[in-house]
């Protein structure tokens, strides 16, 4: 089989086949032109006369600094063509009547004093009066041949009417008109973007904007309506099977109902940022109206500070802005005098600030003062207190304590001065001796005085007050009195930030320290009758609820605690951690409303509503101001 299918193929081989070939197109995949030139062709004289006045051209660019000898390859583009659509461009002619006199009048108006000075005065028969000027009522020469000869500026009439133009446009955004009206124009955008919210604060009902929609939008929101229905109807079908539970006789209205926080907005702005919010007061005359004291802490030390005044009607931007040379530590507001505030620095320096005036300028500084503090004025109050028992009537002073041991009473005269209301001296420890133990050499301290921290005067005895110290300790003192030093608190074990007398218990107060721990007092005891802490955080400010005996707010590194002592002596209600981006600073509750002031060290003071927050009751303030009943 394979020599019969191998026979075939042989005879194929030896078979003479004929092959025609022809030459197809040729295409051209890429053309380079060559950059030599043949010296038999026609183009070589002019390609050699061009190369010789290139070379004449370079070497004339050698000793110039503008040239710089580079390689370059241009690469030379391909033509497009691009279209443009546009309105018709419309020409117009226009032409005025200019007579002598008014080139005149431009003329002088626009030469200078020393080109007037200079200029000849035509004679006083040749004074003619144009038909503007015997409007206006003035005299204006003719111009003579000498006059008429000299060339007018085409730029002098267009710059004047420049500079007129400018003034009058710096005029206009200078003046009180325009601010006026950019003030209501700035009321209405916050209103608009703030009305939520500041309804909520007001508990205003909240108003929300009618939607246009169309049929058919309108009949899907109803079937979204009878789902809604059909589905709260069948869980009122599945409640009703379910076996009733009878409430718990034994649980308080306060732990059924537990208080939350909800954040409204925040003031704050670029101004304000990277400081820490030190103090917060109100304006007692203005309850819209909040003052924020700003410090900020450095590496090597401190920079200056800020007192802003808030207002609700725009969050965005305080209303006032006090700069001070050095970090602000507290602010209150005059009760006597609203618009004034009083201002406590790091320094020792106080200063009072009109708020009511755009001047950033402080009306009374106590720098030149002899009897300022020497270090940090840690907080100040404006307290009223009685002229004399047979006068019913009070006056206002203005009470601060430092850093220098001294707590002073600050007159408003032709200058800010002070005198020294007491001066806090350092206390023994209260330890006693152990028996066989030798006594101690006691050892000199660098300062007599210790250095005040906080204060608060009783709210129905002006003449008491307490003052916490850096040692720990507690005084309660007296304005009036050869003994100032009524009694010592000892509890703490580090720096009383601050202390607060209840106000619907007025024998009770409570202390934060920066050893972890809020003590509350009674006022014969001398020993507290309660030790919170809820975590191992200094605890920087506390405040009593201004519409309960029981509920107080206190605010440490880590959050906010709201405490109930009528639920739990043992941990607080509520905790929030309000402040992510720092930590928490300050603490102060609206006056006209349920909600919370929270500052920070990031330079925000942020306001949250605080719902379901508990109201008290007779028996429980008659109760707590009872000693030895919490």
């Amino acid at each position: 089989q394979q020599q019969v299918e191998a026979a075939p193929a042989e005879a194929e081989l030896e078979r003479r086949v004929d092959i025609l070939l022809s030459e197809t197109d040729t295409l051209c995949m890429l053309d380079l032109p060559t950059a030599l030139v043949s010296t038999e062709a026609e183009e070589a004289v002019r390609a050699l006369e061009r190369n010789k006045i290139y070379v004449e051209m370079c070497n004339a660019k050698i000793g110039s600094e503008y040239f710089e000898e580079k390689m370059v390859q241009t690469i030379s583009g391909g033509a497009k063509t691009k279209e443009v659509q546009c309105e018709t461009i419309t020409m117009a002619e226009k032409g005025t009547m200019v007579t002598s006199w008014d080139l005149d009048n431009s003329l002088n108006a626009s030469e200078t004093e020393p080109a007037q000075t200079e200029e000849p005065r035509a004679p006083a028969g040749k004074r003619s009066r144009s038909p503007r000027a015997e409007e206006q009522g003035q005299a204006v020469a003719v111009p003579s041949a000498r006059a008429s000869s000299m060339i007018i500026p085409e730029s002098a009439v267009p710059a004047r009417s420049h500079e007129e133009k400018e003034c009058h446009s710096e005029a206009i955004l200078t003046s009180e008109n325009l601010q006026q009206h950019l003030v209501v124009m700035e009321r209405i955008l916050m209103e608009n973007i703030f009305q939520p919210k500041l309804a909520v604060y007001r508990q205003f009902p909240v108003l929300i904007e009618p939607r246009v929609t169309s049929g058919t939008e309108m009949e899907e929101a109803k079937e979204e309506e009878d789902e809604e229905e059909k589905k709260e109807e069948e869980k009122q079908e599945e409640t009703s099977l379910k076996p009733s539970v009878s409430p718990d006789l034994n649980q308080s209205p306060a732990e059924a109902a537990a208080p939350r926080l909800e954040q409204l907005w925040s003031y704050r702005c670029d101004l304000t940022s990277a400081h820490t919010v030190s103090s917060m007061a109100w304006n007692r005359a203005n309850p819209d109206l909040l003052a924020v004291g700003y410090r900020e802490f450095v590496s090597q030390g401190q920079k200056k500070g800020l007192a802003c005044c808030w207002s609700l009607k725009n969050p965005m931007w305080p209303e006032r802005v006090f700069r001070c040379e050095h970090g602000v530590t507290a602010v209150d507001f005059s009760l006597a005098r609203p618009n004034l505030l009083a201002v406590g620095m790091a320094n020792g320096c106080v200063a009072i600030y009109d708020v009511r005036s755009r001047n950033a300028a402080a009306l009374l500084d106590s720098s030149t003062s002899l009897n300022k503090h020497k270090g940090p004025v840690w907080q100040l109050r404006w307290v009223e207190q009685d002229r004399g028992a047979a006068g019913g009537d009070k006056r206002e002073s203005l009470m601060c304590i430092s850093g220098d041991g001294r707590m002073t009473q600050w007159f408003i005269q032709q200058r800010l001065d002070c005198s020294d209301v007491m001066k806090i001296k350092r206390t023994e420890s209260g330890k006693k001796k152990l028996p066989g133990e030798r006594e101690r050499k006691s050892e000199a301290p660098i300062s007599q005085e210790a250095a005040g921290m906080c204060f608060d005067f009783h709210p129905e005895d002006s003449d008491i007050f307490l003052a916490g110290t850096e040692e720990g300790h507690i005084h309660c003192c007296s304005c009036s009195g050869k003994e100032q030093i009524l009694g010592t608190y000892r509890g703490h074990k580090g720096p009383v930030y601050k202390v607060a007398w209840n106000p619907s218990s007025t024998d009770t107060f409570l202390s934060c320290s920066a050893d972890w721990s809020i003590l509350l007092w009674h006022r014969d005891s001398h020993t507290p009758l309660l030790t919170l802490t809820s975590v191992t955080a200094f605890v920087h400010d506390i405040k009593w609820a201004p519409k309960s005996a029981f509920v107080f707010a206190a605010v440490n590194e880590r959050r906010v605690e709201i405490w109930d002592l009528s639920v739990s002596i043992f941990q607080p209600v509520l905790c929030c951690a309000a402040s992510p981006e720092g930590t928490l600073s300050s603490i102060l509750f609206a006056r006209n409303a349920a909600c919370l002031l929270l500052g920070d060290s990031c330079g925000q003071v942020g306001v949250w509503q605080l719902h379901s927050l508990a109201a008290p009751s007779s028996n429980q303030v008659r109760l707590c101001s009872e000693p030895g009943l919490p």
